[in-house]
């Protein structure tokens, strides 16, 4: 089963580790990586704004994404978060089978 790599920002280290837990005790994500420190420059509302932010990496399959990506952006606090999904195209077998495991409908 394909892999994907899922990208979120969030505003604070809280609410990065509660997006983290929700998708994987949901079973949505195998893994969380949470990245602290980021300064964002973004567009909003025809002003460029700029923002502390965290990121939020979760490994997850193709299948999975869409539930996943609605269940973050729910969860969400922002009105238009940041949530992308890229593929694996390649990687370590026993790591990507893990996934695959890790999300499979239990």
């Amino acid at each position: 089963m394909p892999a994907q790599l899922v990208y979120v920002t969030a505003p604070s280290q809280a609410e990065a580790e509660s997006l983290a837990r929700l998708a994987v005790e949901g079973r949505l994500a195998a893994c969380a990586n949470i990245l602290p420190g980021m300064r964002s420059l973004y567009w909003w509302q025809g002003k460029l704004e700029q923002a502390d932010e965290v990121v939020l990496l979760l490994k997850t399959t193709r299948e999975q994404a869409p539930a996943l990506t609605e269940a973050l952006t729910r969860a969400h606090s922002y009105d238009c978060p940041c949530v992308v999904a890229v593929d694996i195209d390649s990687g370590n077998p026993d790591f990507l089978r893990w996934i695959a495991d890790e999300t499979a409908p239990r």
